[in-house]
């Protein structure tokens, strides 16, 4: 009987100890979510593309609150759009557009995560231009959309650069691909890429079918066609000429620029 009567308590007490536990994961719970609920959507977005935001760090009860170091799911569609203050303005402020020389002073790392803010940028304003269309209203500040493509442009011309070095040190080759500038059967001069076969080029018929030279009859063409191409670059410049004249005479008030 004693035996039985203390198995009961030590059941008991599991039970009692286990609701505890249930109502106090529940409550953090709540509380975590009521911490989350007090930051707007619109603050979601960061103000620099660089420096993360102080509800990110490690130290912050929101950040200590996620179970995993990830990408923020909460956001919705509203991420498609800009802010709310910026609604109705014909005109909205935006910065200039990143420079190479800007781009080059910053880490890999740093690129890598600029490149996903101006493709969110990107984004962002391709779909406000679509709803501006859809609405037939005038898009505030359209040039916008050329800023981030001239940085992404700039981007991706730095990050080449680094790449183009780097195979150099490793590789002594300037190309990712190497190859060799061929001149075709009709004297044009291209860049052949260099391949890989499973034969040697002197058993290879379809590496034999290639020309890589000129014959003689056709060198009287390619000076025909330097000649072709010289004769319609003149006259293309007289045409341009010629109505930059006319402008003048007609508009003597107008600015032509002189090239």
């Amino acid at each position: 009987m004693a035996s039985s009567s203390s198995a009961g308590r030590v059941l008991t007490l599991c039970k009692q100890f286990q609701n505890v536990f249930r109502i106090s994961s529940a409550i953090n719970t709540q509380k975590c979510a009521a911490n989350l609920t007090k930051f707007p959507s619109h603050l979601y977005r960061e103000k620099s593309p660089l420096v993360a935001p102080c509800w990110l760090s490690p130290s912050s009860s929101v950040g200590q609150s996620r179970a995993l170091h990830t990408s923020i799911i909460r956001r919705g569609l509203e991420e498609f759009f800009d802010f709310p203050n910026n609604w109705g303005e014909t005109t909205v402020k935006s910065g200039a557009p990143w420079t190479a020389k800007q781009l080059r002073t910053k880490s890999n790392e740093e690129l890598h995560k600029l490149w996903y803010v101006l493709l969110k940028e990107k984004n962002m304003l391709l779909t406000l231009e679509q709803e501006a269309k859809r609405q037939k209203v005038q898009m505030p500040s359209p040039e916008r959309i050329k800023k981030v493509e001239r940085s992404m442009i700039r981007m991706e011309s730095v990050v080449s650069e680094r790449e183009t070095a780097l195979r150099l040190l490793q590789t002594g080759q300037e190309k990712g691909r190497p190859g060799d500038w061929r001149r075709n059967t009709f004297g044009h001069v291209y860049w052949y890429r260099f391949k890989e076969y499973a034969i040697p080029w002197y058993m290879n018929k379809r590496y034999k079918r290639k020309r890589f030279y000129t014959p003689k009859f056709v060198e009287p063409h390619i000076r025909l066609r330097l000649e072709k191409h010289l004769r319609e670059k003149y006259r293309k410049a007289n045409l341009e000429k010629e109505t930059r004249a006319k402008l003048l005479k007609k508009f003597p008030q107008m600015k032509i620029p002189a090239s």
